[in-house]
């Protein structure tokens, strides 16, 4: 049986819904060698910003029970740095290749869109208003209804490329930031990013991350993430990618069947950098046992 596995995010069309999340595997050339990536749906590439940011002091990263905590702070190379060296690897992959952005000001998002938006590899904008480890922008942005909705507009007038805006779960109600984002000119909205949480080691009483503060990731986001994608889906009619704790083809079904017409898998990839190919079969095998035809059926397709 031949399952049609392509999705579509407003005008942006995927070969699947299995997108590497923004953050977890570089510019791409990271990754690549660990897996296929011409088999995925694409990749988010990692925040960029105007100029270059060396993020957090370390330590940056610690595991957690069913997670992770991370606190970058949006390292990253710049736009000038991305297009010259970056750019030229992620042309020859054969897959779609999503630019993740995030600034310290509106104006910082639409000058970085318009100096990316000539290049034809990039094929959509994500744009980042949620990261909550750093302190200007980030959760400034992300939790403000009124500023969602001008970075959408004014991002909007300066491409015709889709465009998606990743939101901040650390709000009381999401579905408002969607529908700001929709009536804005949004494409698509991805959910979530992560949640904010911290560690402490009893021994010395400090932090085990620098920043104190950092972004929970993985498997114990994963139920907040799923209500997260239905409170959406049941309020605004606006494609959806589901993000947070999918570790194998059977989370990211249920995030389809949440809402999600498309997901990002992040925090398994430092565990399993083929778990994507390992989801793309999983869906299909799931799809054939089902008797259905076109993946993207199952989409908000939940029984109450």
């Amino acid at each position: 049986m031949k399952v049609d596995l392509s999705v579509n995010l407003g005008t942006l069309k995927l070969k699947n819904p299995v997108l590497l999340a923004s953050g977890t595997v570089g510019y791409g050339n990271e990754i690549a060698q660990f897996t296929d990536l011409s088999k995925l749906g694409g990749i988010v590439t990692k925040s960029l910003s105007l100029k270059p940011r060396r993020g957090n002091p370390p330590q940056r990263i610690v595991e957690t029970a069913s997670g992770m905590l991370n606190a970058i702070g949006l390292a990253n190379v710049g736009v000038e740095e991305f297009i010259k060296e970056k750019i030229p690897f992620l042309k020859n992959l054969n897959t779609t290749i999503i630019c993740n952005i995030a600034a310290s000001s509106i104006e910082e998002y639409v000058e970085c869109v318009k100096l990316i938006d000539p290049e034809e590899t990039i094929s959509a904008f994500e744009i980042n208003v949620s990261c909550p480890n750093v302190k200007e922008g980030g959760l400034e942005f992300g939790n403000d209804i009124n500023a969602v909705g001008k970075i959408t507009a004014q991002v909007r007038a300066v491409t015709s490329k889709p465009i998606i805006i990743k939101l901040s779960p650390n709000v009381s109600r999401i579905h408002p930031f969607a529908k700001a984002a929709k009536d804005e000119g949004a494409d698509a909205v991805s959910a979530i990013n992560t949640l904010v949480g911290t560690s402490f080691d009893i021994w010395t009483r400090k932090p085990k991350i620098k920043n104190i503060t950092g972004g929970l990731s993985g498997p114990a986001i994963k139920p907040v993430a799923l209500a997260k994608v239905l409170e959406i889906s049941r309020n605004v009619d606006i494609p959806i990618i589901g993000i947070g704790g999918i570790m194998d083809w059977k989370d990211a079904a249920e995030f389809m069947i949440a809402g999600a017409s498309a997901f990002q898998i992040g925090t398994v990839n430092f565990i399993n950098p083929n778990a994507g190919i390992e989801i793309v079969e999983g869906l299909q095998a799931y799809a054939e046992k089902m008797r259905i035809d076109k993946l993207s059926q199952i989409t908000a397709t939940y029984q109450i």
